[in-house]
Parts: C-alpha cells; structure tokens; sequence
C-alpha cells in the first residue's frame, strides 16, 4: 500500500438512491450554452455550433443540501442542469454506443459568480474562478439507469421563492447526452467516475441570502436548497 508525503484528500462519493453503495467523481465536465434560449439571453447566436466544455472540480459537488453563498461575489446566479454520471469511458466512443457507459442521472445545479465569469469572459481568461469555487455544484441523489432508463425528455424547473425562474425541457437540448459523451471522448479519456452536467436552460438569474431555490427534474425529483 501506497505510503504518501501528505494526507491523501478524501474521496468525493454521491449517494445512489435505492442502493448502499456510493458513486466516487473523478471529473466533473460542463457544456456551456446548450440550451438555445440561454443561448440568446447571454448574448450569443443559438444556431448549432461545436459544443464548449469547461471543468469544475469534484470536490465542487455538494450534497449538503444548502448553498453556501461564495466570497468576493455580488452576482451569484443559480443554472438547473441534469447530471449524467458514467460507469466506463475510453477515447473516441461512438454515439450509438455512448449511452452504455451511462451510470444513472441527478439533480444538479452550476452555481456561478456571474461577476467574476463576466472579466474572465472580457479578458479571454478561463472560467474556473466564476464557476468551480467551492460548493458550487449542490447535487442531488443518483438515479440509476436500471430505476429510470435513459432521461432524454423531461419538464426542467426552477423556483427561487415559490416564483418559476427557470423552465424547459430536456428534449430542448442543443447537444444530447449521446452526442455529448461521443465529443468529450475525442479529446480526452473519459472513465468511471467522470460526471457531465448537460446545461441549463433560459432564465438564469441572481440569488442572495435567505433565498430557497426548489429545482425538479421531471423522472429524476426535486430538491430544496436554501442560500445561506
């Protein structure tokens, strides 16, 4: 057994409903913009271009149940998304094959210190610092594909207060989950473990303390997370 110089960071694991056993993140990759009406609130053309990724970290996953408002923000914005979770990978998986690497499928948000993406955006500089600060993701229980098959449609909600902020379908995906899996897979080494969150649609928006924001997914649940 492997000896180390410092103590080794805990294993991030996510719960499974229906099962003991927990699921361990090794990455955590993001496509941006893949809902066209988000597409054309933030200002960019909703035609169907290449997909765009970006990472946040597995520690960033949080099934504490709350949002812990980030510092050095002042325009936090909530962004419900499904998250796909694989139970295999490789390189260059082809669509028609893709789905059987899927492991199950979670609630999930991508929280987002909107000001601070917004000069990363300006200054060409990457993401990171606006999206994978610490408990930026708050997640939910893992649905197995065996509990709910394969979720490629799906009312999508989000209400901060009681009030719908954000809506859609999952059948309203620019890039489905297939082609998703298929793309990442050409450029890097995908594997068990390695989480995707699948986008947000229209309607993103600021949070602040003391707000609740109930979030859904239709086949997959919901969840409450109060802003503290």
């Amino acid at each position: 057994m492997a000896e180390y110089a410092i103590q080794a960071p805990p294993i991030v694991a996510l719960p499974v409903a229906g099962i003991e056993k927990q699921f361990p993140v090794r990455r955590v990759y993001c496509i941006g913009r893949n809902y066209a009406a988000h597409a054309i609130e933030m200002g960019h053309d909703p035609d169907r271009e290449p997909p765009f990724f970006f990472q946040k970290n597995a520690n960033n996953l949080d099934i504490s149940g709350e949002f812990l408002y980030p510092p050095k923000s002042s325009d936090v914005h909530h962004e419900i998304e499904m998250a796909v979770m694989l139970k295999s990978g490789g390189k260059n998986i082809a669509q028609a094959q893709a789905l059987e690497h899927v492991f199950g499928y979670a609630l999930c948000l991508d929280m987002t210190r909107r000001d601070l993406q917004g000069v990363a955006k300006k200054s060409g500089r990457p993401w990171e610092i606006g999206k994978a600060f610490e408990r930026s993701a708050p997640v939910g229980v893992i649905h197995t594909v065996d509990e709910v098959g394969h979720v490629d449609q799906g009312r999508v909600e989000l209400k901060v207060n009681g009030e719908i902020k954000q809506e859609g379908d999952l059948n309203q995906m620019i890039w489905k989950v297939p082609e998703m899996i298929a793309y990442l897979s050409e450029y890097f080494e995908l594997d068990a473990g390695d989480v995707i969150l699948s986008g947000t649609p229209a309607g993103v928006g600021p949070i602040v303390k003391g707000d609740t924001m109930a979030v859904s997914i239709e086949g997959l649940g919901a969840m409450t997370v109060p802003v503290v």
